[in-house]
C-alpha cells in the first residue's frame, strides 16, 4: 500500500479540518522508570479520545466524492472505530448503524450513542459483530465499512506524520504500535516512508489474541482465539490479509503483552504522566517496557492510541486487580 505526497496531505487537510494535530511528549518520570528516551505520542488527545477519528474522516469523505448517493453505513467495531464513524457520519449529515459484541464497553457504548449512531449488539465477540454487519448491509443495502480499508489507513497515516515530523531532527530507533485490524501500524509504515525516516517499527498485540503474532510468523492468516479482559482494543479473532501482507514487509517484528503487562503500563502513564490509557493504547508502553534492556541508551517512541476505557475497568488497573 503506498500514498502519493498529495494523497497524504489531503488527509491532513481533511483531519486538520475539524481537529488539531496531537501532541507528543518525552516525560521525564517515564525516561526515569524506563531508562532510555522515551517520545509518547498521544493520540488520547483527538476529539474522540483515540487515533481512530482520523481515519472514519478520510473514508467518509472518500465516500462522498466517489458515492455520493450513499446515505446510510454500517460497520463492526469494539468502539473507536465505531466513533469515527458516528463522528464523521454526523458531519456529511449521514447515518451509521454499528454493531458491537454483548459486553462490550458501557462507556463507548454510550459516546457511540451520543454521536447518533444507532446501537446494535449481536455476537460474543468482534468477528461475529463484523459478520452480521455484512447480514445488515445485504438486508438493509446499506454501505459497509469494513475495519481495515486504504481510506482509513490514509488518515491514520497523519497521526504518524505529525510524530516523524516533530522529531525529525533525531528520529526515533523504534517505534511500537499496537494492531487491533492493522490500520494503525500500517499507517504508521506509510508515514515513515512519506518522512523518510528509518525507524524500527515493532507490532503489539495481545497474548491472549495472538492471530496477528500468529500470522506473522507463519506467513499466512492464522485465526487465534480472544480471551483478553482488558485490551478490547486488540481483541481481534482474525487478521486482514491485505494489512498482514504490509505488515510482514514493513514491520521488525511483532511481539505479545499479557493482560497484566498492559495494566501496569496502564498504573505508569497514569502516575508518571496523568493521561488515561485504555488496554489498547497502554500496549505500547507495555511492550516497551518488556524489551526494556534492547533500547538502553537508544530512542524509542510509544503510541498512546486511545483514552476511552471503562471507569471501572482503569479502577481495577490502579488497584493492581488486573
Amino acid at each position: 500500500m503506498q500514498f502519493t505526497r498529495d494523497a497524504i496531505q489531503d488527509a491532513q487537510r481533511t483531519v486538520y479540518s475539524v481537529m488539531p494535530p496531537t501532541p507528543q511528549y518525552n516525560w521525564p518520570l517515564l525516561k526515569q522508570a524506563l531508562g532510555f528516551d522515551l517520545w509518547v505520542k498521544h493520540e488520547n488527545h483527538t476529539p474522540l479520545g483515540a487515533f481512530k477519528v482520523r481515519g472514519g474522516l478520510t473514508y467518509v469523505g472518500w465516500l462522498r466524492r466517489t458515492q455520493p448517493d450513499v446515505r446510510h453505513l454500517v460497520s463492526a467495531t469494539r468502539g473507536n472505530h465505531g466513533q469515527s464513524i458516528g463522528f464523521a457520519t454526523r458531519q456529511h449529515g449521514l447515518k451509521a448503524t454499528i454493531v458491537v459484541p454483548h459486553g462490550n464497553s458501557v462507556e463507548k457504548n454510550a459516546a457511540m450513542r451520543a454521536l447518533g449512531v444507532e446501537l446494535v449488539e449481536y455476537g460474543e465477540d468482534f468477528q461475529a459483530s463484523a459478520e452480521y454487519a455484512a447480514v445488515l448491509a445485504e438486508q438493509g443495502k446499506l454501505h459497509r465499512v469494513p475495519s481495515y480499508h486504504p481510506e482509513l489507513v490514509r488518515g491514520v497515516a497523519t497521526a504518524y506524520v505529525e510524530f516523524f515530523e516533530a522529531l525529525r531532527d533525531a528520529p526515533p530507533d523504534v517505534l511500537y504500535v499496537p494492531i487491533g485490524q492493522g490500520s494503525g501500524i500500517t499507517g504508521a509504515s506509510i508515514a515513515r516512508a512519506y518522512c523518510g525516516v528509518k525507524t524500527r517499527l515493532i507490532g503489539v498485540v495481545s497474548t491472549l489474541a495472538l492471530a496477528y503474532q500468529k500470522s506473522f510468523q507463519s506467513g499466512v492468516p492464522v485465526d487465534s482465539p480472544v480471551t483478553t479482559a482488558i485490551a478490547d482494543g486488540m481483541a481481534c479473532r482474525s487478521t486482514v490479509p491485505e494489512a498482514l501482507e504490509v505488515i510482514r514487509r514493513e514491520v521488525d517484528d511483532v511481539i505479545a503483552v499479557s493482560d497484566e503487562e498492559i495494566a501496569s503500563a496502564m498504573r505508569l502513564i497514569y502516575t508518571s504522566t496523568h493521561n488515561v490509557a485504555e488496554g489498547a493504547g497502554a500496549a505500547a508502553l507495555a511492550a516497551a517496557t518488556q524489551q526494556r534492556d534492547r533500547w538502553a541508551g537508544k530512542r524509542v517512541g510509544v503510541v498512546l492510541s486511545g483514552g476511552n476505557v471503562d471507569a471501572a475497568v482503569f479502577a481495577r488497573a490502579l488497584r493492581n486487580e488486573i
